[in-house]
């Protein structure tokens, strides 16, 4: 009886709690997917900005565009020489680079 007089004292904290709970198991059953999550934002931005810059061949300003996420980037490397693009994001680093006119780019480890 203790317990009920809670719940209808007090909606908005059991709907809460509630709404806690499904969070946490949602959560850690998408724990694995969630801490994947960081490094999709920084190599999907080098894979999508090399080939449009290095396969597509358009310009450097028009690949900023096209790359652009509502989830920014902390740093951006195109160094031209060697055809490497490397971007930081949400902590982490990745990079792509021209294989060739048939290949592509490729995402490096």
């Amino acid at each position: 009886m203790n317990r009920r007089h809670f719940v209808l004292r007090r909606p908005f904290s059991t709907l809460l709690l509630i709404l806690l709970i499904v969070l946490f198991g949602w959560i850690w059953q998408e724990r694995v997917a969630l801490g994947a999550f960081p490094d999709i934002i920084s190599a999907y931005t080098a894979k999508e900005y090399c080939s449009c810059r290095y396969v597509m061949h358009n310009n450097a300003e028009y690949c900023h565009g096209y790359v652009k996420q509502w989830v920014p980037t902390s740093g951006f490397t195109d160094d031209a020489a060697s055809k490497r693009i490397t971007v930081s994001g949400l902590g982490r680093s990745n990079s792509a680079v021209w294989i060739g006119e048939h290949q592509g780019c490729r995402l490096e480890n």
